[in-house]
């Protein structure tokens, strides 16, 4: 049995053990001089503080809740605040799907996996980019982060999901379709054992003592996004320390242009409003390092004809990818393998366009029969970001795609399928319906913002490291989309939510264990 195989296996029986998880981080140290004069440049002078926590998690997303829970369940006092009215931010939005390796429906389903080959998986799609250690910790845990949300009363729909650029089928989805599955039965545990929630809650710098240690928060209370100006300045302290679950920065358009000048006023993304560059701001602005700031990706399931994340993206990754094809309106060609990972796909729907360079937006479709496990499509048909047509003459018409080379392309794909195999965009098709017979069902595609790969450095710990140094950043954790390491130069779909779930478990029985900062607060009541 291989070393990654005794770990996982570990971890269905229980979460990672403090000797595997806490070990690998050692004790905090001090900072270099260097790190601690850059600290003490942002330390505010003395204040007395509103409240005192053990830990404070900024972000109510699955790494913030997953981190609360694991602190409160060491017997800490934890609060968790978000600049928002309503928790959860991105992770209630998704699509509530989660990448498992060995999960008992693959079994079930007679689907052989196993850590090591999504480990091979997500290698390639981060373009080797990954932080191999950070990597391996990810996929020896995901059953363990499974089980986890069973737990807490997390529900799964009874079938495994083949996302793009996954060897094999390995993604659940909450019966809900969304994120908000996962995040709200997280949120009610995590209150039931005494977690406090602030939200219109934004972080405004951090409280560092004099040696540098992150002690608390300086925060807006009361603030009303996107208002600067709202909000009453408050200060909590953390005895134990803060973890940072604050997300990305896809709708940043500012910030978001300063790594992608491409990624501009024209890019729409699927992230919600409050997704910012703050809170990254401030832990660069005391010394964390930024990794891979520019490594951006766009969602390659998207319609133009809708905002946001929408609902063809979800009909797409569960129906029209896998059981349907992708086509260039002018030309009825594919022009991609419709399961290839995210950049792929991205890469080559951005290619189709015209002689002035507009976009061609490519036709997905498959047929009714194939979409029946699409919840979202009865919402795109009737919001008419989605079409059904009795024939495939009917759906050429519609989008005036030349009828005979579509025919040719349909014909050539379900030969593909028949034999469950050799489709010539190298898509697997073993497990895909045939497009033999209407009705069928179609939607335009074209890729918005996603998702941030890259953040601050932490270590296996999940501390924060310093960039004068490299070493940690006393009282200070992170988790989730705010940081950087395990995805590389290509995040594979549904496996953020079990990045988020891992590391932020892993931040939370991090914080937990370390030291207090000991009885140095001066406290004033709310």
């Amino acid at each position: 049995m291989t070393k990654m195989k005794k770990t996982v296996n570990a971890s269905r029986r229980a979460f990672l053990t403090k000797s595997t998880i806490l070990a690998t981080g050692g004790a905090l140290t001090a900072l270099a001089g260097s790190a601690r004069a850059q600290l003490s440049s942002c330390q505010a002078t003395a204040v007395r503080y509103h409240k005192i926590y053990d830990v404070i998690v900024v972000g109510s997303g699955f790494a913030g809740l997953a981190a609360a829970l694991e602190a409160a369940q060491a017997g800490r006092s934890v609060l968790v605040i978000d600049k928002m009215p309503v928790f959860g931010g991105n992770s209630a939005i998704n699509g509530g799907a989660v990448a498992v390796a060995g999960s008992p429906l693959q079994e079930k389903e007679g689907i052989v996996d196993s850590p090591e080959l999504m480990f091979k998986d997500m290698l390639k799609a981060g373009r080797g980019l990954n932080d191999k250690d950070q990597l391996k910790i990810l996929v020896s845990n995901t059953m363990a982060a499974y089980e986890f949300t069973l737990q807490h009363g997390v529900k799964y729909k009874p079938f495994v999901q083949h996302f793009g650029g996954h060897s094999v089928p390995r993604t659940l989805q909450t019966v809900e379709s969304s994120g908000a599955g996962i995040t709200r039965p997280l949120k009610e545990s995590a209150a039931k054992m005494g977690v406090i929630f602030r939200s219109r809650c934004k972080l405004e710098s951090f409280r560092l003592n004099g040696e540098g240690r992150v002690v608390g928060l300086t925060v807006r209370d009361g603030y009303r996004f996107p208002d600067e100006q709202t909000g009453q300045i408050r200060h909590y302290g953390a005895r134990y320390g803060v973890v940072m679950c604050s997300g990305g920065f896809s709708n940043d358009l500012r910030f978001r242009k300063m790594q992608n000048p491409m990624l501009d006023e024209r890019v729409d993304s699927t992230n919600h409003p409050g997704a910012t560059s703050e809170c990254l701001v401030q832990m660069l602005r005391i010394g964390a390092t930024p990794v891979q700031l520019d490594l951006i990706q766009l969602g390659p399931w998207s319609s133009p004809d809708e905002r946001g994340f929408g609902y063809v993206s979800q009909f797409n990754t569960i129906s029209g990818f896998p059981n349907g094809i992708m086509v260039n309106p002018r030309t009825g060609h594919r022009f991609t393998n419709e399961l290839a990972d995210r950049k792929e796909r991205e890469e080559g729907i951005l290619a189709q366009v015209d002689e002035k360079g507009d976009p061609l937006y490519p036709i997905c479709f498959t047929t009714l029969e194939g979409a029946k496990q699409a919840q979202s499509l009865g919402h795109a048909l009737h919001y008419g970001v989605a079409w059904q047509f009795d024939s495939l003459d009917l759906l050429a018409a519609h989008f005036g795609i030349p009828y005979d080379v579509l025919t040719e392309e349909v014909d050539t794909y379900n030969a593909a399928v028949a034999r469950k195999g050799g489709d010539r965009m190298k898509k697997d098709v073993s497990r895909a319906v045939p497009l033999d017979k209407g009705p069928f069902v179609a939607v335009r595609v074209w890729p918005k913002v996603h998702y941030v790969m890259g953040g601050v450095q932490i270590n296996m710990r999940t501390e924060v490291l310093n960039a004068a140094d490299s070493k940690p950043i006393p009282g200070l954790y992170a988790a989730g989309e705010a940081t950087a390491g395990s995805h590389g130069g290509s995040r594979l779909g549904s496996c953020a939510v079990a990045d988020c779930l891992v590391f932020g478990r892993i931040a939370g029985a991090s914080v937990a264990s370390s030291s207090a900062v000991g009885d140095v607060f001066d406290v004033e009541g709310i």
